[in-house]
């Protein structure tokens, strides 16, 4: 009886192991189908923080659009998480932090005021990689994208430059930095071009949301006689936006097509559009290309189609067709690197 016990539990153990093996057999095989014959790949986790609201019609509005238009043509390749409104820099160092301790592996701070927390923030988390929007501070695992504002800004000097029925017009920007500067620069080169004798305003307010300060500047310039305004600001934008409806005069707006604020004000505009340059970021880090680049820079620009002009839309018959073609010409000009300009520096 015992001899017979033994057998039976003998038999039972082989069995038990026979089965334990083909299980472990079938999970290796289910693995291997999944990735041919490998583990498969993680997505890239990236997290963007914006300094204000994802339906600004402006700064941040654009990137996010962009960085969406991304994810949906790389799915499965990247995976994006999204926060508005982090504008102090006394909350950007814990959001940053925040995101490299959860394991993220690209990290966009969308703002100039990004840099010194990133900077800080970077050297703790060498295994993390970091993007600025717009700034001059790197580290081997961080890099900056910027606008060639100059592009945009040349594009709407020459418009407002051929437009002008009272020969003056004027830019409005938030702080002077530099990619501001650049803008407003090539923007009264392209005017004096177009048109020697256009009188020029310009106002700096020195904060990018103070629309209340830009929209007294732009009441102030229309009622001097200025007939078009180009803003190159953030919040600002909307009060040039508003001035221009309260004076019934012409506005160009900056960053995204802004005539749905205006639309019988609003002329036209410089419209980022930031999936290019998010792009190429992304591919670099996935072909392992990030931190060993010479060049820490991505721009964005008229020549990867990034800086591009607003449509007209209700607006367009107030555009001569000279004018129409001459806005062509400077396009292609800016596209093929055809056009000259100083190099302007602070």
């Amino acid at each position: 009886m015992k001899k017979k016990v033994s057998l039976l539990l003998v038999a039972m153990l082989v069995v038990s192991l026979l089965v334990a093996g083909c299980g472990q057999k079938e999970q290796t095989a289910g693995q291997e189908g999944a990735g041919g014959g490998e583990q498969k790949e993680k997505p890239l986790k990236v997290a963007l923080i914006l300094p204000g609201k994802i339906d600004d019609v402006s700064w941040n509005q654009a990137m996010y659009e962009g960085m969406k238009a991304l994810e949906e043509e790389y799915k499965g390749k990247i995976e994006v998480t999204y926060t508005e409104e982090v504008y102090e820099v006394a909350d950007i160092e814990p959001a940053l932090r925040d995101f490299a301790s959860e394991g993220y592996d690209l990290i966009f701070g969308h703002g100039f005021q990004f840099m010194e927390p990133i900077i800080k923030v970077a050297a703790e988390f060498p295994n993390t990689k970091f993007a600025l929007g717009t700034g001059f501070k790197t580290l081997p695992n961080t890099a900056i994208y910027d606008v060639k504002l100059e592009d945009g800004g040349y594009l709407m000097g020459t418009l407002a430059g051929l437009l002008t029925k009272t020969n003056k017009i004027g830019v409005i920007g938030g702080a002077d930095v530099s990619e501001i500067y650049r803008g407003h620069e090539a923007f009264k080169f392209a005017a004096k071009k177009v048109n020697p004798n256009v009188e020029i305003q310009e106002l700096y307010t020195g904060d990018w949301r103070d629309a209340a300060k830009a929209k007294e500047g732009a009441i102030s310039m229309y009622d001097s006689g200025v007939d078009i305004i180009w803003h190159s600001g953030d919040g600002i934008g909307l009060g040039v936006v508003d001035a221009a409806k309260e004076k019934n005069k012409l506005a160009l707006g900056n960053v995204a097509d802004q005539n749905v604020l205006a639309p019988n004000n609003v002329l036209s505009g410089i419209v980022y559009n930031w999936t290019p340059v998010v792009k190429q970021i992304i591919d670099d880090i996935l072909n392992d290309n990030f931190t060993n680049r010479d060049n820490k820079y991505y721009w964005l620009s008229a020549a990867n189609g990034g800086v591009v002009v607003a449509p007209f839309h209700g607006l367009e018959s107030q555009v001569p067709d000279d004018v129409k073609a001459k806005l062509e010409e400077v396009k292609k000009g800016l596209a093929e690197g055809t056009i000259e300009m100083p190099k302007f520096d602070k």
